[in-house]
């Protein structure tokens, strides 16, 4: 391997592609370094019985940036796919996000006025001025039978917590409305590319070398003397060899199955919200792109704790473990000629146009 790159960049997820094409547009010479054998992070899409398959979950890219939305469609024409989740709570379907649908199943209501006074009267009987939690965040939000039948199983499957010991600010992400819309993101762009996020990112980093199963932390005195700066997108604790402790992610197990028959579920995303079955969710990949198979293709999802030898998926962001991230930002003052970026090197829970606004402004901030 030659030396003399301006620019080491360990990842070829979304964080790791659009600085690195950033920064190849602004005639910087890169280096893309991947631990796994494929493009893409999480976003990977592959293609199994002609069906596109989102191998590590649903990813539906929505965002309000005209700036983020203008970066990626240099790479990729979308899809009108409008995400419309619904929840199955012991076989009772409701609609995601929580709209009139969901309060007409709920409660029988028509207006939103009704829905509004059974929601109100809810919220006064637990209301907490303060939420410390995520359960007393829910229950503010929407009251308590909408928090017990679709937000608490589902929730603490999810992150293998009780809700009272997360932190509030994740139920945010779970909009509340009163109308009949069912588009679950309040976006003014939304889709998913034609080709995939595979090919997306592959137009990303055209004319960059890329090194796949080519794992950074192996020999890094070896790589870091290749580049003048180090872009760091892998698990932040792990950079610093879990010195301080081992942060929190939750891992995703994925089974997925190959079904002769042309329609499993009738949507491309069902929540199971029961405390019950043992997944969260089912993801039907044809319907994300109005497949017309014969076949069709299912994941069905089941939430676990990571340990060390499992891919982290997102961060937990309790107290503790925000306490111990930024004891590891103390040590990485200390590196100066590394950044880290991404949802594991910053250990945030980003949506993926959060995790491409900021390469943009990573790569604008350090130039």
């Amino acid at each position: 391997m030659q030396g003399g790159y301006d620019y080491l960049i360990v990842g070829a997820g979304l964080f790791g592609a659009a600085f690195a094409r950033c920064a190849a547009d602004a005639g910087e010479k890169c280096l893309v370094l991947e631990r796994r054998p494929h493009i893409g992070g999480n976003a990977y899409t592959e293609t199994k019985n002609g069906i596109r398959i989102h191998r590590y979950g649903a990813h539906i890219f929505h965002t309000n940036n005209s700036a983020v939305w203008s970066f990626v469609r240099q790479f990729a024409e979308f899809n009108h796919y409008v995400h419309s989740p619904i929840a199955n709570y012991l076989g009772e379907i409701y609609n995601l996000p929580f709209n009139m649908s969901t309060f007409n199943k709920m409660w029988g209501v028509t207006t939103p006025e009704q829905a509004r006074e059974i929601i109100k009267q809810q919220q006064r009987d637990c209301y907490i001025p303060e939420p410390e939690n995520l359960e007393q965040q829910a229950l503010n939000m929407a009251g308590r039978d909408i928090y017990e039948k679709l937000i608490k199983g589902y929730t603490e499957k999810q992150w293998g917590r009780p809700c009272s010991e997360l932190p509030p600010s994740i139920i945010k992400r779970l909009p509340l409305r009163f109308t009949y819309d069912n588009n679950y993101f309040n976006a003014k762009y939304q889709g998913i590319p034609v080709d995939g996020y595979t090919a997306m990112v592959e137009k990303m980093l055209r004319g960059i070398e890329l090194h796949l199963e080519t794992d950074y932390l192996q020999d890094r005195a070896f790589y870091n003397r290749a580049a003048g700066r180090v872009i760091y997108t892998g698990p932040i604790d792990a950079y610093f060899n879990y010195s301080l402790g081992a942060l929190a992610y939750r891992h995703i197990r994925f089974d997925i199955q190959v079904l002769q028959q042309p329609n499993f579920q009738g949507n491309a995303v069902v929540n199971y919200t029961d405390p019950l079955t043992p997944y969260t969710r089912i993801i039907e990949h044809k319907h994300f792109e109005a497949g017309k198979q014969k076949e069709t293709v299912v994941s069905y999802e089941y939430s676990d704790e990571w340990r060390p030898g499992m891919e982290p998926y997102y961060p937990v962001e309790d107290k503790q473990n925000r306490e111990l991230y930024l004891r590891y930002r103390e040590l990485d003052r200390g590196e100066k000629q590394v950044i880290f970026g991404g949802r594991l090197g910053t250990y945030r829970y980003y949506d993926m146009d959060q995790v491409i606004e900021q390469a943009l402004n990573t790569f604008q901030n350090i130039r």
